[in-house]
């Protein structure tokens, strides 16, 4: 799927709306809210900041799924979006994200292409996040996020 395009995006962390930063009012200046999903891959706690990264087995990440309201305006949202994410970083650093086309799993049970952001880095021996859903790990933490 990764030679589709797509004007939707998932969003697993930060720019949900349950954390209401100001990222996610951002992110609702550009995209509406779709439906509540899902997309196969692990999640990993970094101590800072959960990740994901993507996987073929039948493990999930819940998130939300949301569509550009104006397609003219698609690549410059997404364009703002990979800067947060840091997909194009300085010359001297490491991209920590790439953007990808990946299945989302609706809540209704369609199955839409989505752009998804996966970790790069390396998650080995990192705890996994069992539930597969970064608010309830972090409400479950305390911390806030």
């Amino acid at each position: 799927m990764e030679s589709l395009e797509s004007d939707y995006v998932f969003v697993y962390s930060s720019l949900r709306e349950g954390f209401r930063r100001g990222e996610y009012n951002y992110i609702s200046s550009y995209f509406r809210f779709v439906s509540k999903a899902k997309v196969k891959g692990l999640l990993s706690d970094l101590g800072n900041n959960p990740v994901a990264t993507p996987t073929s087995e039948n493990y999930f990440i819940k998130g939300e799924l949301y569509k550009i309201n104006n397609k003219d305006e698609f690549s410059y949202a997404i364009g703002q979006l990979d800067d947060y994410e840091g997909v194009k970083p300085e010359a001297d650093e490491k991209a920590l994200y790439k953007r990808e086309i990946a299945t989302i799993y609706k809540d209704d049970g369609n199955e839409v292409p989505a752009w998804i952001y996966w970790y790069q880095g390396n998650v080995k021996g990192k705890p996994l996040i069992e539930s597969g859903d970064v608010m309830e790990y972090v409400n479950s933490k305390n911390d806030g996020y």
